[in-house]
């Protein structure tokens, strides 16, 4: 059996998976060493073999000392090797979800052009072409940030969420925000994808992300929803390194 850690900015998803194609993804809000070791203790007599820790945040230490008794932990890293090649121009800065990411889309249309989008805290997006080559992508703010951003930096706007379909005419001011934020990241999605058909015509896109569920029918270009695109990545990524 194997573990995936993937910390992101506000929670951490743990999977663990066999022989099959089948995983177990759990999320915990705040990742703790005891809450870790407690459910590897509960796996009774299933070992756990290998593993791979993925973090945007800075490592826990704890988690790591937890980890490395048991497995043969895999910490990702800039320098650990890759099912695809990263041409990225500052691999040191590159956040693993992102390069996780396009390991999957890879990984899920070989010899295809493929723009992954995960909508989460910030919407991310990332190129990998047909010869397996990771060229970058973009970053922009994600929905809550914006309407976190819009309340911060004004003086009467309130904070506000997405709690309801949203259209295209605000009727109050509540309604403006989530109007113009949720309308905006559509428009922005679109046009951001419709850029990357001109120089790929045959571009597979996936969405993902916490936020997916929100746009993936509002989108007009044909995309593929992927949930847990990232944890099916660090799969790749570990998986290629215990089979060298």
């Amino acid at each position: 059996m194997h573990l995936i850690i993937d910390r992101g900015n506000t929670r951490t998803k743990i999977a663990l998976f066999g022989e099959g194609e089948d995983y177990d993804v759990r999320i915990i809000e705040e990742l703790t060493a005891d809450k870790l070791c407690a459910m590897l203790d509960r796996l009774g007599d299933e070992v756990v073999t290998h593993g791979i820790f993925a973090s945007v945040v800075q490592d826990n230490e704890e988690v790591i000392n937890c980890l490395e008794p048991r497995m043969e932990l895999l910490r990702l890293t800039e320098s650990c090797p890759l099912p695809v090649k990263n041409c990225y121009g500052s691999p040191e800065t590159l956040g693993h979800d992102r390069i996780a990411a396009a390991v999957a889309a890879s990984g899920i249309f070989p010899g295809s052009d493929v723009l992954s989008i995960d909508a989460g805290t910030c919407i991310t997006y990332d190129f990998i072409n047909s010869g397996k080559e990771y060229l970058g992508g973009g970053i922009a703010p994600g929905l809550s940030m914006r309407f976190k951003a819009l309340h911060t930096f004004t003086s009467k706007l309130p904070l506000v969420s997405l709690d309801s379909e949203v259209g295209l005419v605000g009727d109050s001011t509540a309604n403006s925000i989530r109007s113009g934020v949720f309308n905006g990241i559509v428009a922005e999605i679109d046009g951001i994808i419709d850029r990357y058909i001109a120089d790929y015509p045959d571009l597979k896109i996936i969405l993902t992300g916490g936020d997916a569920n929100y746009f993936d029918k509002k989108l007009k270009n044909d995309i593929f929803a992927v949930p847990n695109l990232v944890l099916l990545g660090l799969k790749d990524i570990l998986l290629y390194n215990v089979e060298k």
